[in-house]
């Protein structure tokens, strides 16, 4: 059974804080092996990746390997069916059109001082992609964090993905295909994410990586951050359900077991001023879960991490998801519009009983790559704009420097940094002296 707050309680705000601040991921620190698995791969490079690959993978490379060959692709792309295939190309191109509406103009002025103002984006050279691999295989991934970076004008994408035992998922591949992925590595872990950012002879290091992973990927992203860029340290998945009575009970419990099927340090919480929906809702997902066939993942969520919050209506409701700051948030009721004004913080929100956040992992249009833990209080999912870098642009005439330079001579003079301001005055005097 979930946890059940209500905010009519007399102790709601410990109960709540103490459910806020629970530990939902395995505590075992890997920060030292992963820094060693790092130091290894950037002191022997290729000779141990293809050690880690065969310890970690039971899969044994040679570095001519690493890659898969066209052929290769080729071969294993052939196996998808046409259903599927039209499935992840829809996907595609809905998730395509949505980014292209991100990307961003430059902007150039003039003031009136005469100085022109402004900046320009331009793309990073090349982004790593991580994409897990085994039973944890997920095309949608290789579509959601490739996308964006071939809108952006990235001119070289590295998939990495491992293949445990040598086994592959053809829809990863052909949804690299698709997506205009440049090179497919079959490595994966902090090996994986050292390579990256390190580089090998076989492997050119990249500027940005991206993707989610397990403990050991998420250590590696946070130890090379600063060599190479990173998107941010996912943790376990999350969804909040506010919903209202006229909402289909059935519809919220597989809403809420579909982030509890992901993994079972998953949460999912429903949030909603009727005791009486909650209750439905609660039986329906008890109904549910013996059916699942990940039944087992997401009873362990549900039991040890679901959460059922009672208030006593909608504002009070949003305040709480606010509180939250969920990965992801439905608004189950009848003017979801009307509430989403209510709604500061979310990675990514879903109006309307209509439209499952299960919709939004795959076909819909935005990124499924999102904060979670809290951090979309400061931080946002995805975008095209992770994959560009705004560059300040200024151009002075000699007025517009005779109008500011001054006040930089100043303020340099007061902070102690002479040769900042005499390379101002210079220039300034140079001005007076020509009488200008």
């Amino acid at each position: 059974m979930p946890i059940t707050l209500s905010t009519s309680q007399s102790d709601f705000d410990a109960r709540f804080e103490e459910m806020l601040s629970a530990k939902r991921e395995d505590s075992v620190d890997v920060s030292e092996v992963v820094a060693k698995i790092i130091a290894d791969v950037g002191d022997r490079g290729d000779v141990a990746l293809t050690e880690l690959t065969a310890r970690f993978d039971r899969l044994e490379l040679t570095p001519d390997r690493l890659a898969f060959s066209p052929e290769e692709v080729d071969a294993e792309i052939a196996k998808v069916s046409p259903e599927d295939r039209a499935a992840l190309v829809l996907a595609a191109e809905r998730i395509r059109a949505y980014h292209a509406r991100q990307m961003p103009e430059d902007v150039f002025w003039t003031d009136p001082d005469g100085a022109s103002l402004g900046w320009r984006w331009t793309p990073v050279s090349a982004a790593g992609l991580y994409v897990p691999g085994g039973l944890a295989s997920y095309p949608s991934s290789v579509l959601m964090n490739a996308i964006p970076a071939r809108v952006a004008g990235v001119e070289r994408l590295v998939v990495c993905v491992p293949t445990p035992d040598g086994v592959v998922n053809p829809l990863v591949l052909l949804a690299c295909r698709i997506a205009g992925v440049d090179e497919i590595y079959r490595i994966g872990g902090a090996q994986a994410i050292a390579a990256l950012a390190y580089g090998t002879d076989t492997i050119r290091k990249v500027d940005k990586i991206t993707g989610p992973g397990n403990a050991y990927v998420a250590a590696a992203k946070r130890q090379v951050f600063g060599r190479v860029g990173i998107d941010m340290i996912a943790g376990p998945s999350e969804v909040l359900v506010i919903a209202e009575g006229d909402q289909n009970p059935e519809w919220l419990a597989l809403d809420l077991m579909a982030q509890a099927e992901h993994d079972a340090d998953a949460q999912a919480i429903l949030v909603t001023p009727d005791a009486g929906l909650a209750a439905r809702v609660v039986a329906e997902v008890e109904a549910l879960l013996p059916r699942l066939p990940r039944s087992a993942i997401a009873g362990a969520s549900w039991r040890d991490y679901g959460t059922v919050i009672l208030t006593r209506d909608l504002d009070e409701a949003a305040a709480i998801s606010d509180r939250v700051a969920p990965e992801h948030l439905e608004l189950c009721v009848t003017d979801p519009q009307a509430l989403l004004q209510k709604v500061r913080h979310a990675g990514a929100i879903f109006l309307g009983g209509w439209t499952p956040e299960a919709v939004g992992d795959y076909v819909s249009g935005p990124n499924h790559v999102l904060p979670t833990a809290r951090s979309a209080r400061f931080s946002s999912g995805l975008s095209t704009l992770d994959f560009l870098k705004r560059t300040t642009l200024a151009q002075l005439t000699p007025g517009a420097l005779a109008a500011i330079g001054p006040a930089a001579v100043r303020l340099a003079t007061s902070e102690g940094l002479d040769a900042h301001g005499l390379s101002v005055s210079a220039r300034l005097r140079t001005l007076n002296e020509d009488g200008k």
